[in-house]
């Protein structure tokens, strides 16, 4: 019998606020192990939640960018969990009356065979919570198991995805554009090594064209997109395997496991009644005005899929190109900068971003906010080519300096003395002597060996010390052998 799969995610974004989502303490990653803590989130008797503003206007912001329908009245619930690492035991979330609803997100997705296709991915709803501490475990000797509450009540947004996923690379491709408009909108810095950003998936297969849903299983324990991808596929391929050896699938929580490429049974699922919801009896129902949702749309940049549009059309750039200069928006608005400050080689300083740049921070460890030439000095390298002062070769060693001093490159072809020889007179000199040293190569290209050539450009250019005007080196170099 023939599969398919249906794969809905829920994706858990830490908001990159100030403080907690319901008191006082500082939201930040990193600090000593409970020193960012109060009564209210050690859940002492008698504290009282109050609701964070800056949560409820970057969920906002959030729910419009991925084209939900934003609720102006929602309500807080309490979700009964045995959470070990948060004190209450239970969890503020929504349930019955979240936030945002309704969305989508629109993905293109490569086949293998280099073909592609669009599809969009309904969002069920965006929701507020907080988040849960962290259990800090010490194998050293005795096992121990420590509790850090710094994360405790920090802001969360839940981001549930309809069942319209199909496969591994969907399901990519959903969770890369999801970043992206985050990270555009400045509510996250989605970074998955400092659990920003965290992705349960939701698997069932089903006899192909069948319109009921099969028994699912959730998949937990992926800490990156790659390994959502491998953890998903390997799930299908699994689920699939089973119900062809006549076994059932049990509708349990599984644990990737990326070193052997599986997935592990962790517990059984449960179910909404096992939650145990009802309405939070310590916040009111929250109300919100016109004015305070079309303030989060005008505050919205232009999103990552009108970019990649506009730079096409702008540009003429291939998507490729548009793809990795789009990863983030610091990195395409470093781009657009250094294409206004010269605008004749759009695709040449894409060239140079994309390999020379990216090259230099992923050396580093650094992002584009870290580097120190402007974009302008990109630009002025094409400038200083195009107009002949220096050489591609030469451009290149400029940009070391570049990278080190934060200098224009103007500067350093001046400190340095590093500006083309463009002098016929001096370069015939240079010319005639290469030739007189190489003989054989000389008698080579008389008698049609034209790699010859080549070769005598090439020792021209050491003689020169790479400052010769290739153009020129060229032009002279046939005028000269021409005439012998």
């Amino acid at each position: 019998m023939e599969y398919e799969a249906v794969i809905g995610l829920e994706v858990h974004v830490q908001l990159n606020t100030k403080t907690k989502a319901f008191c006082s303490c500082p939201n930040t990653f990193g600090a000593p192990a409970n020193t960012l803590t109060c009564p209210r989130c050690q859940a002492h008797p008698g504290t009282l939640p109050i609701v964070n503003k800056e949560m409820v206007h970057k969920t906002i912001k959030a729910g419009i960018a991925t084209n939900c329908n934003i609720q102006k009245v929602s309500r807080f619930a309490r979700k009964h969990y045995f959470y070990p690492d948060l004190p209450s035991y239970y969890q503020i979330t929504q349930m019955d009356e979240p936030i945002c609803t309704e969305g989508h997100i629109d993905i293109t997705v490569l086949n293998e065979d280099g073909s592609s296709y669009n599809k969009s991915v309904r969002i069920n709803r965006i929701h507020m919570e907080e988040d849960a501490g962290k259990l800090v475990h010490d194998d050293t000797g005795r096992p121990l198991s420590y509790v850090d509450l710094n994360r405790a009540g920090c802001c969360l947004i839940e981001c549930v995805s309809e069942p319209d996923i199909s496969t591994g690379e969907e399901a990519y491709q959903y969770l890369t554009e999801l970043k992206k408009i985050l990270q555009y909108i400045n509510v996250s810095d989605c970074n998955m090594e400092e659990g920003s950003l965290r992705c349960d998936a939701n698997v069932s297969i089903r006899p192909k064209g069948s319109k009921e849903l099969g028994v699912k299983t959730e998949v937990k324990n992926m800490n990156s997109f790659r390994n959502v991808r491998l953890a998903i596929d390997y799930e299908i391929k699994r689920q699939i395997k089973a119900l062809n050896n006549g076994e059932k699938i049990l509708q349990e929580t599984r644990l990737y496991d990326a070193k052997e490429n599986t997935t592990k049974g962790m517990r059984s699922k449960e179910g909404a009644a096992d939650y145990r919801y009802f309405p939070d009896p310590d916040i009111p129902v929250l109300i919100l005005k016109e004015e305070e949702i079309e303030s989060a749309r005008k505050e919205l940049p232009e999103l990552p899929q009108k970019k990649r549009e506009r730079l096409k059309k702008d540009y003429d750039l291939p998507d490729q190109d548009i793809i990795v200069l789009t990863e983030e928006p610091e990195l395409a608005d470093y781009y657009e900068a250094a294409v206004k400050a010269y605008p004749k080689q759009p695709k040449k300083i894409s060239n140079w971003i994309m390999v020379e740049v990216n090259a230099y921070l992923n050396k580093k460890l650094q992002t584009i906010k870290d580097f120190k030439p402007k974009p302008e000095h990109i630009a002025e390298i094409f400038k200083l080519i195009d107009d002949g002062t220096i050489s591609g070769k030469i451009a290149k060693e400029i940009f070391e300096d570049m990278c080190e001093t934060g200098e224009s490159p103007s500067a350093i072809v001046d400190k340095k003395g590093l500006k083309q020889m463009s002098d016929t007179g001096e370069l015939e000199s240079i010319i005639k002597k290469v030739l007189a040293d190489n003989p054989k190569s000389v008698a080579d290209f008389k008698a049609g060996k034209e790699k010859s050539f080549g070769f005598l450009v090439g020792q021209t250019m050491k003689a020169t010390k790479g400052q010769g005007n290739p153009k020129l080196v060229n032009e002279v170099l046939r005028k000269i052998l021409s005439e012998e």
